[in-house]
This record gives C-alpha cells, structure tokens and sequence, in this order.
C-alpha cells in the first residue's frame, strides 16, 4: 500500500511534466544563458588569471543549482493540492504521511532529473569533457542533490497558505544561495560574516558535492572543492533528514488545522 502510493504521488507529477512542454522548456533557458553567457565571460575574462576553466566551473555549479532549485520549487505544487482540495483526498486514504511527502520529493526529483540530463546534452554540445565515469557519477550525484533540494523546499513550503506568497518569498530564499554557494563565483576566501553565511546555505553543500565528483583526480581539485564529497554527503544526509521530519511536521499540523 505505501509503496503503491509512493509510486502513485511520483508518476502523477512526472504525467503533469509531459503534459506541460512549455515548463521545461523555460527551465532550461536561464541554466543555457548562465553557462553560456556568465561562463563565457568570465572564462575571457578572468581565464590568464586562474588555473582551471570557468566554464567548466560554471557549469558544474549551474548543474547542481538548477537540480536543487527545480526540485525544491517543484513542491510548492503542494499547494496547489492544498487548493483543490487534492491532498485533502489524499490525507484521508490509509498511508503514512511521510509516504506522501516521499512521493512527492521523488516525484519533483525526477521531473528535475530530466532538466539535468537536458543540461547535460547542452554540456556536450558546448565541448564541456566528459567520459562515462564522470557521466554515470554526476548521474548519482544529481539523484543526491535533487532529493535534497526536494526536501529543503518541503521545509520552506509548509508554512506557506498560498501559491502567491510561495511565489514571491521563495526568489528571496534561493537568490541569496546561488551567490553563498559558488555557483558562479569562488567562495574559499569570503570574509568571516558571509562565510557563516555560505557554510548555513543548504545548496552550498550540493554544489561542492556536484563539484567534487567532475574534479575528482584533477589538478585543479583543490583549487575548486571545498570539502571532500564524502563531508559533503554526511552533511547532505544530517539536513535532509531533519528537513524531511521537521517539513512533515508543519506541514501535517497546518492540514490539521
């Protein structure tokens, strides 16, 4: 029954995926603009001065943020559940609601999953070096980070009574991320307040993990990773569970009421 209802609540918002083309053709805009334009300039720019690739800094961390941020803003479908009555229906049915949230992040998970594997092919196009090993790692990787975007935006979302407030605090959550957590930008050197700062972002830990993993063996290894991937996946681990508990919570409790 509860593996059932996990699959259900999974391929529900994979359907609505295939149903909306238009979605995913926008979430892949800002990611080709940001690795095509910011990686661009900021290679011919700053290139003779560094000793790796900004592109292919740049993309790697576009990679990681857009897995985490398209997961994570995935959930706020729970409220529009909530508004047409549909998690109504569902709370009634005989599950757990922890295997409703679960199918709900893998759900989100896969939808992002396929922007991924789409910025990927752009990676190729664009001369980004592959080989299977890092292809099939960055694979599980992405798995990783979008089941922690997931449950991060779970946490964030269950406090919200509408899509329209989602919509208009969640920008204010993820912007600041992205700059914390070295998307486009180096951030081994910050000064102390917004090295707190950096280290309290959640997606900081998903990019350098992403990062981690295509550098591993490389001569630039140090000069891009933070922390080693293993860190990185126990502190991944440590957040999502208390997301997943605490965002299950609040969430229940406000159905409740």
């Amino acid at each position: 029954m509860e593996l059932s209802a996990i699959v259900a609540l999974a391929y529900r918002d994979l359907l609505k995926l295939t149903r909306d083309p238009i979605r995913l053709g926008t979430s892949l805009i800002f990611p080709v603009i940001f690795i095509g334009i910011l990686g661009g300039s900021f290679q011919s720019g700053l290139g003779s001065m560094i000793d790796y690739d900004f592109m292919h800094f740049v993309f790697v961390g576009v990679l990681a943020q857009t897995l985490f941020q398209s997961s994570a803003l995935g959930i706020i479908s729970l409220i529009e559940d909530r508004q047409n009555d549909f998690i109504q229906e569902v709370f009634v049915s005989p599950i757990s609601r922890y295997s409703i949230v679960i199918g709900k992040i893998i759900g989100e998970s896969l939808v992002a999953l396929i922007q991924g594997i789409a910025i990927l092919g752009f990676g190729v196009i664009i001369g980004i070096p592959f080989n299977v090993p890092i292809v099939l790692s960055l694979i599980v990787v992405s798995v990783v980070v979008c089941v922690f975007g997931g449950s991060f935006g779970l946490l964030v979302l269950s406090n919200l009574k509408s899509q329209r407030i989602a919509n208009q605090i969640f920008p204010f959550i993820m912007l600041p991320q992205i700059f914390l957590s070295g998307v486009f930008t180096p951030i081994g050197n910050l000064p102390l307040v917004l090295d707190i700062l950096s280290r309290m972002s959640p997606m900081r830990y998903a990019v350098d993990l992403a990062r981690g993993i295509y550098y591993s063996g490389k001569a630039e290894y140090s000069s891009v990773v933070l922390s080693e991937p293993m860190i990185n996946m126990i502190i991944i681990s440590g957040l999502f569970c208390m997301f997943v508990f605490v965002g299950t919570w609040l969430f229940v409790k406000n159905e409740r009421k």
